[in-house]
Order: C-alpha cells, then sequence, then structure tokens
C-alpha cells in the first residue's frame, strides 16, 4: 500500500540524517497517515479513506468532506476520491 494521501496527494519526501559532524545520509519522511470515516452530508453517507492528518485537518477547515472534493484539482485526489466527487456532483445536478 503506498503512503499517499488520498485527499490531499501528499506522499513521501526525502531527505537527510545530519549528525554533529555534518555527516549527511538518505532517509525519508513520511505522511502521518490515519484511516478515517469521512461523512458526506449531501450523499448522507460516509467513506473510508487513509488521510495525513495535516489533510484532515484541511478538510475540516473547508467545511467537510463535500466543499474539499469540489475543491480539489482532480489530479491530487485518489481514484477512490474522484469516485466519490463525480457521485456528488451528479447528486448536485439533479437536485
Amino acid at each position: 500500500m503506498s503512503r499517499i494521501c488520498e485527499l490531499t496527494g501528499k506522499g513521501r519526501q526525502v531527505g537527510h540524517n545530519v549528525s554533529h559532524a555534518n555527516n549527511k545520509t538518505k532517509r525519508v519522511f513520511l505522511p502521518n497517515l490515519q484511516n478515517v470515516t469521512l461523512l458526506s452530508e449531501k450523499l448522507d453517507r460516509s467513506f473510508k479513506f487513509r488521510v495525513s492528518t495535516h489533510g484532515l485537518r484541511s478538510v475540516e477547515h473547508n467545511g467537510g468532506l463535500d466543499n474539499w472534493l469540489l475543491k480539489t484539482n482532480d489530479e491530487k485526489l485518489s481514484p477512490r476520491a474522484l469516485k466519490v466527487k463525480r457521485e456528488l456532483k451528479k447528486a448536485a445536478a439533479s437536485a
């Protein structure tokens, strides 16, 4: 399973461990991913996503899952999140 946030696209970053003697060795910074269940108010359903804690705060700050998905570019979203976004657009068009 890849270490990528399904809502923000945030993935691993590469950097260095730096010792006191300034020796540098490669290392990997992984995002803090959590399995969460988010509620869609327009669809009246819940969805399970693997989201970074930064992404979870961003979703809550922007007014919930529905607003976040409609505002975010498709390139950043996972295939599962894109499917939910299409359902939201379909529900909004029919309502």
